[in-house]
């Protein structure tokens, strides 16, 4: 049998004499990494527990949240998700807060739980709660379902993820909007599922119009740019395109 020929392996990182890579190769295969990456899984707690102390001394981790145990942390937040973010939690602040029907924050955190709530929360974009709800205020959280949340999708963002912990908290509605392509969809709470809605015939055009806010909500062009068109529907004349 013929001698098979070993050849050697370079870690990154690693020293082998004059046989090892170049610093110039090592950082190139490290600029690579970073360039392809798309996540991370980090098992190590000592790791995960020095990331995120780096992430709180910085104060960028005002949108991070817990799945459950997990820190997740979501896209920075473009210039679009942050004007889509704060036009809709306007609006609904002009039409339930200050109508006195509830109140609306632009970002809270939401759970399943009173005590331990940073083992597992979500923080949406907007939270509406109506009177009469059944999300309860424990100051540092919303204990159970708002009545309506609003997620603004930044790219690679999946907020769909979140349905199943926003049907177990009973939320009535749950509204995407992608920041950039201004897609929508609407899910309602279908006994203990949020089920995707059908966009509905109103004035001649497609709506999701929504059964716990009087407004509807589509998805426009205007001049050839997409925007979101968001109408009431409680006989109240108001419609604003954002």
């Amino acid at each position: 049998m013929a001698n098979s020929i070993h050849r050697p392996v370079y870690v990154v990182g690693a020293s082998r004499g004059d046989t090892a890579p170049e610093k110039s190769e090592i950082s190139q295969v490290r600029m690579h990494i970073l360039q392809n990456i798309n996540g991370a899984e980090i098992f190590d707690p000592g790791v995960v527990r020095d990331f995120v102390k780096t992430r709180q001394q910085r104060e960028v981790d005002k949108f991070d949240e817990v799945w459950e145990g997990v820190y997740v942390v979501p896209p920075l937040a473009r210039n679009p998700h942050q004007d889509v973010a704060t036009a809709i939690s306007g609006i609904l602040f002009n039409v339930i807060d200050l109508e006195n029907r509830g109140r609306v924050h632009c970002g809270a955190n939401v759970s399943d739980r009173r005590t331990n709530w940073e083992h597992n929360y979500r923080c949406p974009d907007v939270v509406v709660v109506l009177k009469g709800g059944r999300a309860i205020d424990c100051g540092t959280h919303w204990l159970g379902g708002p009545d309506f949340l609003v997620e603004v999708e930044s790219p690679r963002e999946q907020a769909v993820r979140k349905i199943p912990f926003y049907s177990k908290l009973q939320v009535r509605e749950f509204l995407i909007i992608h920041g950039e392509t201004r897609q929508l969809q609407l899910y309602r709470l279908d006994g203990s599922q949020l089920v995707l809605v059908e966009p509905t015939d109103l004035k001649g055009a497609k709506w999701l119009v929504s059964e716990v806010v009087p407004l509807a909500f589509r998805r426009k062009s205007v001049r050839r740019k997409a925007r979101t068109e968001v109408m009431r529907t409680d006989g109240v004349s108001g419609t604003w395109t954002i």
